[in-house]
């Protein structure tokens, strides 16, 4: 991550921000020294329209202000990010980590479900900013035979696109050595719905950290948010794993309509069949994407979330094909 100074400004110091609780930062130093940091009103990144400037996982340089304060001064090229949208009227982005090696969702059968809508957009998203994703499906514990049956078909499902799943479970440790495995020595981004067993799970993870968990509501199926602001956590066996407060949905900023098939891997390999070139699979004639999906090359469900996120790309560029198509 280089030196903590900064030889051309050697007023700066360079470091790694590990928290961000929406009005202050922590900022790391390669040496394990923690600076509470501010930003600037006026502190904007060219190009990105975020609520965030900066998010846990930037590598910033910091100074020391007159009022005795730390201020991040400036923000190092990101190797990657991943957003969401800021709110479902927003038009502005929300980021939700950066330079970060794994991007891992944790999902849950029941008590919450967690739709395949939105693990299929998390994977989209990931895929849009090149970033691995790792789908983990949680309390397993509390799986009838049903339900196990149920999730090893999105298990196949799944890895059958090229993505990696495990099972886990914090209470009786299902896959828990497993995914300690898969997080070693990198950074990784630890997202999920509320009530899908998140901190629980971390806290198997790290023992000893004891984050608190919350109960998931018995009227509603839904969990509570236990997770209040962005942290980057040290892992015992190495790396950092970056714990975000429950996300409700990921809606799309960044995409272009005719980009939404490079995000579904087996819709943009069909997608080369298709006689024309420009194809959307909105009712074009001679779809092989849409073909596929009626024979069960491509799973209905998968198809469904590209649709969904058609619709929404488009509507927001102003474009009235789909709703001409569907």
């Amino acid at each position: 991550m280089g030196s903590r100074k900064d030889e051309n400004h050697p007023d700066l110091i360079e470091g790694r921000v590990i928290k961000n609780t929406g009005s202050s930062y922590v900022v790391k130093t390669p040496q394990g020294e923690e600076y509470p940091c501010r930003i600037k009103g006026n502190f904007r990144i060219k190009g990105i329209r975020t609520t965030n400037p900066v998010a846990v996982g930037d590598i910033v340089k910091i100074a020391h202000a007159s009022d005795d304060a730390f201020y991040i001064r400036e923000i190092i090229p990101r190797k990657n990010y991943i957003i969401r949208r800021a709110s479902n009227l927003s038009k502005e982005s929300h980021i939700l980590a950066a330079n970060i090696d794994l991007a891992i969702l944790v999902a849950s059968i029941f008590n919450p479900e967690t739709p395949t809508t939105f693990i299929d957009r998390f994977l989209a998203t990931a895929e849009a900013y090149s970033i691995p994703a790792l789908i983990v499906f949680n309390k397993s514990d509390l799986w009838t035979p049903e339900i196990r049956e149920y999730a090893a078909e999105l298990k196949n499902l799944y890895e059958g696109i090229g993505y990696h799943v495990l099972f886990t479970s914090s209470i009786c440790g299902e896959g828990v050595e497993q995914l300690k495995s898969e997080i070693k020595d990198k950074i990784s981004l630890l997202a999920g719905n509320s009530g899908v067993g998140k901190s629980s799970l971390i806290n198997a993870l790290v023992p000893g950290l004891n984050l608190k968990t919350g109960d998931v509501s018995d009227i509603h199926h839904t969990g509570t948010h236990t997770t209040t602001f962005s942290e980057m956590i040290p892992l015992p066996e190495g790396g950092e794993l970056i714990d975000i407060p429950g996300v409700k949905g990921f809606g799309m900023i960044e995409f272009q309509p005719i980009e939404v098939c490079h995000y579904f891997p087996e819709i943009f390999k069909k997608a080369c069949e298709c006689r024309y070139g420009d194809c959307r699979h909105l009712g074009e004639p001679g779809c092989a994407v849409e073909e596929a999906v009626e024979k069960g090359e491509i799973a209905p469900s998968r198809f469904a979330s590209y649709l969904s996120i058609m619709e929404e790309v488009m509507q927001a560029k102003g474009d009235d094909k789909y709703r001409k198509a569907y």
